[in-house]
């Protein structure tokens, strides 16, 4: 991943009472962690907008924020359907074999054989571990297991090793 790319957090969903709060729909883990990485990014269509989070919680299962410059219900409104983006160097760092899944979504992915099977386009959690997605001639759904499927991965040269049978 170019560390010039903005990484998507969230998006606005929607208002929270008169004062200009609005609701939002966080990608994140805990959810409400999107609360802590200000300044927020908010894109749409062409138009981008940098805001700052004054305040936030989680308000039942929904998370809400108070955005400076938003004092309204009717401002808040007008930023329904933005979605919230973020600098990576807002993220704190992961330990080692740790990833954020921006990081591993574009790798070139290679069998330990060296055929290659594609590109890696996301990945998706199922409970018992997560599952790259590998887009390529065809598209494969691969476990994340670390030293068992996934043998290596290497940011820098935009690589990752997998244990996998291409005809699979």
């Amino acid at each position: 991943m170019s560390k010039q790319q903005h990484i998507n957090v969230g998006r606005i969903s929607g208002v929270f009472g008169i004062k200009g709060w609005v609701k939002v729909f966080s990608f994140t883990d805990a959810r409400e962690n999107i609360l802590n990485y200000s300044p927020w990014l908010l894109k749409k269509d062409s138009e981008t907008r940098v805001v700052n989070v004054i305040d936030g919680n989680l308000q039942g299962k929904a998370v809400v924020a108070q955005l400076d410059g938003v004092s309204d219900r009717d401002q808040a409104a007008s930023l329904m359907g933005w979605d919230i983006f973020i600098r990576p160097d807002q993220l704190p760092k992961v330990a080692k074999n740790e990833y954020y899944w921006s990081d591993l979504v574009g790798l070139v992915v290679e069998t330990n054989l060296g055929i290659q099977l594609g590109t890696v386009d996301g990945l998706l959690e199922t409970g018992a571990n997560d599952v790259v997605i590998v887009k390529g001639e065809r598209e494969r759904a691969i476990p994340f297991l670390q030293g068992k499927t996934i043998i290596n991965i290497d940011l820098d040269a935009g690589k990752m090793i997998v244990d996998w049978d291409p005809d699979f």
